[in-house]
């Protein structure tokens, strides 16, 4: 194997979740088309049906949550559609460059403008930090632990009211339903107020179908996905840590690493 004389950081690429907006954008399109091909659009607006459904959904989820879960989860929503990418192989492999480095030069080689180039990577800069200071193998461990499961108990918190969200917007909607059924009935002698309130009646239910199913219910998968997706990112960095703060192998690292990389992304880093 080659001298590698530096170790490359992982590259955060800013990234378009083209998935993301394809699927989303293409089921609200064909929706619209279905919709302005059977007769006038505007029709299906409606200003006090989309408060209900909007404004009722956003409130009640906040009395399950916090107000602060709510527009975090807001935030995320934003942070998923553009967001700075990581490939797990090239994790891997920046693993592995850090523990050949650390076996040729030792631990302390890893101070200074080294650990520095790691400050993009918050998780990884941290576990570094404290093989560097000496910190005890299983001390190590504990932490990164309990930082894994806090970021990923963070994820799972944004796709739990997303979750919340899709089940209360078609309960917001049959509200919505039943006030213009109420304000239809009471108006059966004026003609000109039966128009609006049935479109109340209709349109509240048809709101809250469309952004449960199509909106809240695709993002919370979402969002659990990419939380698994940066649980095994952590993992991997994980494993490099421990095994430079243990002095081992950097051979058994790449066995350990190959393990846990799925099958069309195994690294070969000694041959």
């Amino acid at each position: 194997m080659a001298e590698r004389a530096d170790i490359h950081t992982v590259t955060r690429r800013v990234q378009f979740d083209s998935a993301t907006v394809l699927g989303l954008g293409a089921g609200l399109a064909l929706v619209a088309i279905a919709i302005f091909l059977g007769g006038s659009g505007s029709a299906f607006i409606d200003i006090p049906s989309i408060l209900i459904v909007l404004g009722g959904t956003f409130a009640v989820t906040t009395i399950g949550f916090s107000l602060a879960d709510v527009t975090h989860t807001v935030a995320v929503i934003g942070s998923t559609i553009v967001h700075r990418g990581r490939n797990t192989r090239e994790v891997a492999y920046t693993m592995l460059e850090i523990a050949d480095f650390s076996k040729k030069h030792g631990v302390l080689g890893l101070g200074g403008t080294t650990l520095a180039g790691f400050a993009n990577e918050p998780f990884l800069h941290k576990g570094l930090a404290m093989v560097i200071e000496g910190l005890p193998d299983k001390d190590i461990a504990e932490i990164l632990d309990e930082d894994q499961a806090a970021s990923t108990a963070r994820v799972y918190r944004s796709a739990a009211v997303l979750r919340k969200a899709a089940e209360i917007a078609p309960a917001m909607g049959l509200i919505g339903t039943l006030i213009g059924l109420v304000h239809m009935l009471g108006n059966l002698g004026d003609p000109k107020a039966i128009g609006p309130a049935m479109a109340i009646a209709l349109l509240t239910t048809f709101y809250g179908a469309v952004l449960a199913n199509m909106v809240l219910n695709p993002l919370a998968s979402k969002f659990e996905r990419n939380a698994a997706e940066e649980h095994l990112i952590q993992h991997l960095q994980a494993l490099g840590i421990l095994s430079v703060a243990r002095k081992e192998n950097p051979r058994r690292l790449e066995m350990m690493l190959n393990s846990a990389l799925p099958p069309d992304s195994k690294v070969r880093f000694f041959e």
